[in-house]
């Protein structure tokens, strides 16, 4: 297996635990926020897939599917194109109310984008430096290896809240 092979794999088994999170739930179950200050599911599958976007897109030198494919008009979210949702407050973590296939949709978009860029990477590829403004600076396998663990953490912390729903 190659080091592209295997983040891909990783990158596979968010995409489906994320799929599996959003089936079957609605408009209210996704907003839920168990507890004050807790996100909600929606955010968290909307923040996890925009870090995907964002991050693999720069480092693979590509448009994020968001502004691309359309994404940032149709889930009609009032934030900036190129907002993630790092440092979201209450407020923002409200905001974000989208259908699930719609999110399932966006998640869906961005993998079968990015997948195939990074199941071909190898060895060589991942020692390239991508964001200078670390100390040490980081290298794309750092990054790719940050992008699925934030991924898979969102993911799981989508799928304890719908636990909580008891759905």
């Amino acid at each position: 297996m190659t080091p592209g092979e295997l983040l891909a794999d990783s990158l596979d088994r968010t995409a489906q635990n994320v799929e599996s999170v959003l089936d079957g739930l609605g408009a209210d179950d996704l907003a839920h926020r168990p507890a004050p200050g807790a996100n909600s599911i929606a955010w968290l599958v909307w923040h996890l897939t925009r870090i995907y976007d964002d991050h693999v897109a720069a480092a693979a030198g590509r448009e994020q599917v968001h502004v691309a494919s359309g994404y940032a008009e149709r889930l009609g979210l009032p934030f900036d194109a190129a907002d993630t949702g790092y440092g979201h407050g209450d407020d923002e973590v409200a905001a974000v109310r989208v259908p699930g296939d719609l999110l399932g949709a966006y998640l869906r978009a961005v993998h079968e984008a990015m997948r195939p860029w990074v199941r071909a990477l190898d060895d060589s590829d991942l020692d390239r430096v991508v964001d200078e403004r670390w100390d040490p600076p980081v290298n794309l396998g750092v990054r790719l290896v940050s992008v699925a663990d934030d991924c898979a953490q969102h993911a799981g912390q989508a799928a304890y809240v719908r636990g909580l729903l008891g759905r």
